[in-house]
């Protein structure tokens, strides 16, 4: 229970609900006590009236004392329905208060965890699946709810009920009450372990439902490949065997619901039984009523649910405390991404790197080894180097996505862990390496980061990324829907949407990622055209494992293993006839191979 705990500051904000709650339940409690009393009063009433009434039988006052008799039964039926009426008007309210208040934590506590989740740095994503994200802040969230909804509701109701009747039930007669509520104790039991049963089942249906899903989707994603080695009927024989393990669980499921209701139904009929058979004895003593014997059958069966419930509330709070340590596990994850002095002010763009090293926290993989290099402000740098030389690292570190394990980034002369991060975020332009564009119209993924999108700024972007004239193409224009139900963007007008992205903010530093390393020569070309102009004014770092990206660069690094292993012109290091010259002299022939086919 300890880490439901900290649930309880979402329990005191919405205290208004929960005490309104309360009281409500307790008022609807006792509307439920005041008819079997009632039951009691008339059924002693009518074995009275009756002897009354045979004494007047065959007399002319029969017909008078027969309508007196029956209006007092009318007068308690409706007595009955009146408060069977109440009790269901303030059972709404109870759910209109506790019910609505787990919804409103519900709705707060995702948004809570999603926005720690967008805090927290990127280095968490990488240890953390995207599915365990999403199963943390879905169902788990969901398992919390059912104890702060139903469960405090039924616990409630619960808490209140068993004094008032049990109390009352003593009142009456202390033996008969004690027999009648022999039998709840093993129905509380029992229901616990089934339910138990019921969700341990459960957990492994949806597990098998789950892996049953997985291999669906990827037997018809890769279809072509099942029909080209013609695995067809291997895959359905696979098929069939997760769908019979599928199957048996969802049986042994079924067996183990069968025996809910019986349990309850026999029990409670025990329990009837016995209230009947004491009862009977002690109204033929003369110690009670016939309508006391009704009474307590009609209380053994108000409290058959509550102590039914005992048991699912139990396994119900079981459940959340284990969802909310799951959730705790990720809300006390920290950011060690801050800034030390918060400066928000523009930035000029120079860039100065000093003995910059870094080790991946998750990995232990040293990607930098001392790695220096300044650029004054509207220069362009390329970082040419293989795949694993540490290039998109660089670009990691300059947008404070991970802090350098040693060494330092000076921006404008100022340590880059004095800004603002989200300051400097925004006058970096970033273009990732894998493409990433939202389910949205392009004139919104354009504009996705900006504040506030001026008149022709969408356009102006789209322009200077020579992707205007495609996107106006389209029937729709800028408002075409991109994604899973709309157009798909070939790569090279991926990219240059996503350039778009990036330069429509304006940045005074661009960062691209490796970001033409999806497309071909021509469109490459086309792509570093259009990029002559966008560099102009801005500091550029093209990040590429191709030489010719570097044709738009002042200055050229070439990155091995980490280290810095040339750096200079374009011009200065073919002439060194070093690791750049050899790249450049394959990647050109290559190119020319390319361009002969």
């Amino acid at each position: 229970m300890k880490s439901l705990w900290r649930l309880n500051k979402y329990l005191y904000k919405y205290k208004g609900y929960l005490i309104l709650g309360i009281i409500f339940t307790i008022i609807s409690n006792i509307f439920v006590i005041i008819p079997a009393q009632l039951v009691r009063i008339a059924i002693n009433y009518v074995v009275e009236s009756f002897s009354f009434y045979q004494f007047y039988e065959g007399t002319g006052q029969a017909g008078e004392a027969r309508s007196v008799f029956l209006g007092f039964i009318f007068v308690f039926g409706i007595l009955i329905l009146v408060m069977a009426l109440l009790r269901g008007f303030f059972l709404f309210l109870i759910r209109q208060t506790i019910i609505i208040m787990s919804r409103l934590i519900e709705y707060d506590m995702k948004n809570e965890i999603f926005e720690h989740y967008q805090n927290l740095p990127l280095s968490f994503y990488r240890r953390n699946s995207t599915g365990d994200l999403m199963a943390r802040i879905t169902e788990d969230v969901s398992r919390v709810r059912m104890y702060l909804g139903p469960a405090i509701m039924y616990g409630i109701n619960l808490i209140i009920l068993f004094p008032l009747v049990i109390g009352y039930m003593l009142s009456v007669n202390v033996e008969l009450t004690l027999y009648s509520l022999l039998p709840l104790p093993v129905l509380s039991l029992s229901i616990y372990f089934v339910n138990n049963l019921i969700n341990e089942r459960s957990e492994k249906i949806q597990r098998s439902l789950s892996g049953l899903s997985t291999y669906i989707q990827e037997a018809f994603s890769g279809i072509r490949v099942l029909k080209a080695f013609v695995r067809e009927n291997d895959s359905v024989h696979n098929f069939k065997t997760a769908s019979e393990d599928y199957k048996r669980k969802s049986i042994r499921l079924t067996v183990v619901q069968s025996l809910f209701f019986p349990v309850i139904l026999a029990l409670i009929g025990i329990s009837t039984i016995i209230t009947v058979y004491v009862g009977g004895r002690q109204v033929i003593d003369g110690a009670i009523g016939y309508g006391v014997i009704a009474e307590f059958i009609l209380y053994v069966n108000m409290l058959t649910w509550p102590v039914t419930s005992l048991g699912w509330v139990t396994s119900i709070i079981q459940r959340a405390a284990a969802s909310q340590t799951r959730i705790n596990e990720f809300l006390d994850e920290k950011n060690d991404i801050v800034s030390i002095e918060s400066l928000e002010m523009a930035i000029k763009g120079e860039i100065t790197v000093k003995n910059l090293s870094f080790v991946y926290p998750d990995s232990g993989v040293q990607a930098l080894k001392k790695v220096s290099f300044e650029l004054q402000g509207g220069e362009a740098l390329a970082i040419i180097g293989t795949t694993g030389s540490g290039k998109s690292t660089i670009a990691n570190l300059l947008m404070r996505m991970y802090d350098a394990s040693s060494g330092e980034i000076l921006i404008d002369g100022r340590d880059i862990k004095a800004y603002d991060i989200s300051s400097l975020r925004k006058q970096i332009g970033y273009v990732p390496q894998d493409v990433f564009l939202f389910s949205d119209t392009i004139a919104n993924n354009i504009a996705f980061g900006l504040d506030e999108v001026g008149e022709g700024v969408v356009e102006k972007a789209a322009k200077d990324a020579d992707v205007y004239d495609n996107i106006i193409e389209f029937p729709n224009g800028f408002e075409t829907k991109l994604g899973e139900r709309g157009i798909t963007l070939s790569g090279g007008q991926k990219q240059r949407v996503s350039i778009a992205r990036a330069i429509s903010k304006e940045p005074k530093i661009l960062l691209l990622d490796d970001c033409l390393s999806a497309v071909d020569t021509k469109t490459e070309n086309a792509i570093l055209n259009s990029l002559k102009v966008i560099m102009l004014n801005k500091t550029s770092i093209i990040i590429s494992h191709r030489v010719s990206s570097a044709k738009l660069a002042d200055k050229i690094i070439i990155l091995d293993d980490g280290k810095i292993v040339e750096q200079g012109s374009h011009e200065a290091l073919l002439s060194l006839k070093g690791t750049y010259a050899e790249l450049y002299e394959k990647q050109t022939q290559a190119n020319e191979a390319i361009e002969e086919d």
